[in-house]
């Protein structure tokens, strides 16, 4: 089993920043990929990046060149870091692990609000 426990959401303007974190405990060997997504209201919920245990990251298009994925693997911990946040990056933030055997795993989530 993975536990995940998520952080550092809230209200900013656009054009602002926030870094999300995620810290992980109990089986960490098992876990391959970690990411985070995201569910706005009304929509469905969405793969913002990930970050494979060595090191290779994915972004989503709509995060490119806005958002940075990171994994300290020595303190079990991944990060987000979002910069020039806009409006429709309001959403539910979620941390995910992937397991090697395929077995997924979610953190309760934290909210993001964007103000215009």
């Amino acid at each position: 089993q993975v536990q995940l426990v998520e952080s550092g959401g809230g209200l900013v303007q656009a054009g602002g920043s926030l870094r999300l974190s995620c810290v992980a405990s109990g089986s960490i060997f098992s876990i391959n990929v970690m990411g985070w997504y995201r569910q706005a209201p009304g929509k469905q919920r969405e793969l913002v990046a990930t970050i494979f245990s060595g090191g290779t990251t994915n972004y989503a298009d709509s995060v490119k060149g806005r958002f940075t994925i990171s994994r300290d693997n020595a303190k079990n911990i991944m990060f987000l870091q979002m910069n020039s946040l806009k409006p429709e990056d309001t959403a539910v933030y979620y941390c995910n692990a992937v397991s090697r055997v395929l077995r997924y795993y979610w953190g309760q989530g934290t909210q993001v609000t964007v103000s215009s």
